[in-house]
């Protein structure tokens, strides 16, 4: 059955409104019947109408998908009404680790704190807490280490469409030690260890 754009343009509104985390494009195709260059011209549109009306919500790109958004210079205003406290920002040590995490992953606690030089439970718990990383499955090493990656709640607090697209790494926003060490694993040239997504002991 033919639908036109404008009807396409707001069903995927109305499914991302509904959804409330990240859809893949192929995923809408599917389901509106249509394909995925018909789906992200109808992505583009509502774009340009949320920027045009100044909108209260965007829509934002994640893994080849989308997630619809409030405004970030919405945010305490929203914040308010909806009478939650303020997120209580992460702690230098703690965006370290979170650094590590997200140029290294997958990663294991113990890598981490080999890096920092320091202990990292703490870190590691809040991140994790936060919904910033996650496990992802065991390296396949004495022990079977948990493997952490960063999450798409990652990606959304820091605009990001993929983890591909960090930024390149500053140094100086590290402790020197760990600066140090992160530079060194960066530069390691060794093949990877084999990793396990078995997440049994």
């Amino acid at each position: 059955m033919f639908i036109k754009m404008d009807n396409i343009k707001y069903a995927i509104e109305g499914i991302l409104f509904a959804a409330g985390e990240p859809v893949k494009a192929a995923k809408l195709a599917v389901v509106l019947e249509t394909d995925v260059e018909t789906v992200n011209n109808a992505i583009s549109e509502l774009k340009e109408e949320y920027n045009r009306d100044h909108r209260g919500f965007n829509i934002i790109d994640i893994l080849e998908g989308y997630q619809i958004c409030s405004r970030p210079e919405y945010y305490n205003h929203i914040q308010e009404i909806l009478g939650e406290q303020r997120t209580q920002p992460l702690s230098n040590a703690a965006m370290e680790a979170l650094a590590i995490i997200a140029y290294k992953q997958p990663i294991t606690k113990g890598q981490i704190e080999h890096i920092r030089g320091v202990n990292s439970d703490g870190c590691v718990n809040r991140l994790y807490e936060r919904g910033l990383i996650e496990e992802k499955g065991r390296l396949d090493a004495p022990g079977r280490p948990i493997l952490y990656v960063t999450t798409e709640n990652f990606l959304r607090c820091f605009g990001l469409t993929n983890p591909k697209d960090l930024p390149p790494l500053d140094l100086s926003r590290l402790n020197t030690d760990s600066a140090q060490g992160l530079q060194l694993e960066i530069e390691d040239k060794s093949e990877p260890e084999e990793v396990s997504d078995n997440t049994e002991q």
